[in-house]
């Protein structure tokens, strides 16, 4: 049986979660907070469809960097049973019950594990990101992220379930490794 319209629509829709979970986990974790990051996560935000507006301040930026470090550990983690694990000590730990909501019927029903629709926006994002990985880890069976094998990078990313296991978080990131290994090679090869 071939997916419905909708089922294909959800699984967007949990996949550009848990992108939007990446995206904030990198901007939340960049070395030594920065001016301008609250703007960067807002930006994140909109690009991935909260509407405004935000209610976003600074006094926000502590818990959601508590959480991004949260969730790095999920996207770290060394397997799919790894992963698990640490999705569930956050889920038992960090979340509230499994709900569903509608939002006041602004949107179509789905589920939630935060506190309530008016959740504080670091406890959203956990919850929020943590469902979303849960689910992709439960449908496709691996890992729901992983973090750049490069050392001058370190991000985490959400792979696209296609093809051999991804290293990288980006094709940028894949071809200066290669480009730094292929110099490397040369030089040693030419003593």
């Amino acid at each position: 049986m071939s997916p419905t319209p909708d089922d294909r629509s959800a699984r967007h829709s949990v996949r550009a979660n848990a992108q939007r979970a990446a995206a904030l986990v990198n901007v939340l974790s960049r070395p030594a907070p920065r001016a301008g990051q609250l703007d960067e996560v807002a930006e994140v935000l909109r690009a991935y469809g909260e509407s405004e507006p935000l209610g976003l301040s600074d006094a926000d930026l502590p818990g959601l960097r508590e959480a991004a470090s949260a969730l790095r550990a999920v996207f770290a983690a060394p397997g799919v049973d790894a992963a698990a694990v640490a999705l569930n000590s956050l889920l038992a730990e960090r979340t509230g019950p499994l709900r569903l909501t509608a939002h006041g019927g602004a949107s179509p029903w789905h589920p939630h594990v935060d506190r309530d629709d008016d959740a504080p926006w670091a406890e959203w994002f956990l919850a929020s990101s943590c469902l979303s990985l849960a689910v992709l880890l439960w449908d496709r069976g691996h890992a729901p992220g992983g973090v750049c094998a490069s050392a001058a990078c370190q991000d985490v990313f959400v792979p696209d379930g296609r093809g051999r296991e991804r290293r990288y978080c980006s094709r940028r990131c894949a071809t200066r490794e290669r480009v730094a290994a292929h110099r490397r090679g040369t030089a040693d090869g030419g003593r």
